[in-house]
């Protein structure tokens, strides 16, 4: 049977408070430091690793996260996920994201309708819409291939598929598989649709509309500025607009669209990119078979999650060193520096995936907890963020663990040796530097040069930047942001956090307004 307890209720929760803590820069200088990265390292799908030998956790911390992750009861909890409980207790829904990309336990049947069918006819469905465009089959009105695919949508509609486009488009190029350009329109604010569709030719783009209910503001919006732009172009908006949305909404079987997708009310938005959410975008621009190894990268990456071996399941072990350092070490923030230009929009991904599931006050009854919750999540790719903002990293009075993600090869093979050394190598000894300067720090007799250190860190590491090995690593932070919730009791798959802004925004519109937002709406001329 499984308990759905509070954090500090748990037995393991003071033996964790009580714990000797780990002195991070003896830990990691010498031979010491040599040995914790040999040692603490465990493999993860896609044949990269994650590494957290940098991280101030010892045998007896990890020991005592094994309890808490047995006492948490996290594979049960995981198991009951993905067999398909209702885990979403806010909207009473199940939680089926990992079932668009793999079975991992029983049949999950809601209504008659067997729901790994379900979302295995959609994706049928999206391949055979795809061969279609890119054989010719389905042409604009001039009979000529469309070249370009828009996504219009916000939040978790954008930022995973936008995020993962970019890192995969310049690999496609290299392995002649960037079938189509790919834009995404998702701000409110007209500049940005402006932007886009100044750039591109409409009359050779189709335009994806993503809404799981399809009455989204921004994205209808957008929808309509797009919409204007087709007709003053002379052409059919519904021979150029596609739909992904939910079977029960106004997009569903709308005559507006040459074709509609569907999900369903148990895929998160922020959790949606291996579903049609990303599926028909990134099939459209790199190709079915690239979207099907992405899947298999997620799908291979959520059955080591499954492993009840804390040491040999990288996204529960991560997600267990990152309550150690909120909860007992008092970290309030988690810098994601992928030393990948390709993954320049993975931390802002993270950052809605994490910060909108576990940024929560209340525990899955609604009931407020007595601890702290989600970390602030933030990144930026290496080396440019080294020159921004890891000054405050460094020599700053907050101490901010960082994850880093790197790769021994770069994607598009072009490289030149300058000073005995590739741009690649140049990429990878910054950051094996980073993490040992983090970590030991410097001393100096002058302050302004010293760096106290101890400073903790992980590393991602992965052979190149491609489909499977980015579903895994996608996959991989997904399971570590579950994970969390589950230690937290938090319901991390509903987001009323970002209902209220939206219910004040109708009643500026609709100038039913007094007191301060008045004010502000008149400010702003509204």
């Amino acid at each position: 049977m499984i308990n759905w307890k509070n954090f500090d209720t748990l037995n393991s929760y003071e033996e964790l408070m009580n714990v000797a803590p780990v002195n991070l820069v003896e830990a990691m200088t010498g031979d010491n430091g040599a040995e914790r990265v040999k040692k603490y390292s465990v493999p993860m799908a896609a044949g990269m690793a994650f590494n957290y030998g940098a991280k101030s956790v010892d045998d007896n911390i990890l020991d005592v996260l094994a309890k808490l992750a047995k006492e948490a009861q996290l594979t049960e909890k995981y198991e009951a996920l993905y067999n398909g409980e209702v885990i979403n207790t806010g909207e009473k829904r199940l939680v089926l994201h990992q079932l668009t990309r793999g079975q991992l336990g029983n049949d999950v049947v809601v209504d008659g309708v067997n729901k790994r069918e379900f979302y295995l006819n959609e994706l049928k469905k999206i391949t055979e819409f795809v061969n279609k465009v890119h054989n010719g089959e389905i042409t604009n009105a001039a009979g000529e291939k469309f070249t370009t695919v828009v996504q219009i949508g916000i939040g978790g509609s954008d930022l995973g598929p936008r995020a993962i486009y970019l890192a995969l488009e310049n690999w496609a190029k290299v392995h002649d598989t960037l079938k189509m350009k790919a834009q995404f329109i998702s701000n409110v604010d007209p500049d940005d649709a402006a932007a886009v569709l100044s750039n591109i030719d409409v009359a050779h783009s189709l335009f994806i509309v993503v809404s799981k209910s399809g009455t989204t503001l921004e994205t209808l919006t957008n929808e309509s500025f797009v919409k204007d732009a087709l007709a003053k172009a002379g052409l059919d908006a519904s021979k150029h607009m596609l739909a992904v949305t939910s079977e029960t909404s106004p997009l569903a079987k709308s005559d507006d669209y040459l074709a509609a997708f569907f999900m369903d009310d148990y895929i998160g938005g922020r959790y949606s990119s291996t579903s049609g959410v990303g599926g028909v975008v990134l099939s459209l621009a790199f190709g079915n078979k690239v979207f099907a190894d992405f899947l298999e990268g997620a799908t291979e990456a959520d059955i080591t999650a499954k492993n009840e071996d804390l040491l040999q399941n990288p996204a529960m072990l991560d997600a267990l060193i990152g309550v150690y350092e909120r909860n007992v070490l008092g970290y309030g923030a988690t810098a994601v520096l992928p030393y990948s230009q390709a993954l320049s929009r993975f931390p802002a991904h993270l950052q809605q995936a994490d910060m909108e599931s576990n940024g929560k006050s209340v525990n899955r009854y609604g009931e407020p907890v007595n601890y702290v919750t989600g970390p602030i999540i933030y990144g930026e790719p290496g080396t440019n963020g080294q020159h921004s903002f890891y000054q405050l990293l460094h020599q700053g009075t907050d101490i901010v663990p960082l994850q880093f993600v790197g790769f021994k090869n770069s994607q598009m093979g072009s490289d030149v040796i300058i000073e005995g050394s590739t741009s690649q190598q140049k990429l990878c000894a910054n950051v094996a530097a980073q993490i040992v300067a983090f970590a030991c720090g410097k001393d100096d007799t002058n302050l302004n040069k010293k760096f106290e250190g101890g400073r903790p860190s992980s590393i991602i590491i992965g052979e190149q930047l491609e489909p499977k090995s980015l579903g895994a690593l996608l996959s991989h932070f997904e399971n570590k942001i579950m994970f969390q919730g589950f230690v937290w009791n938090l319901n991390s798959f509903d987001q009323e956090g970002v209902q209220l802004g939206k219910v004040l925004a109708k009643k500026v519109l609709a100038h039913d307004t007094d007191g301060a937002l008045k004010v502000y709406s008149d400010l702003l001329n509204i």
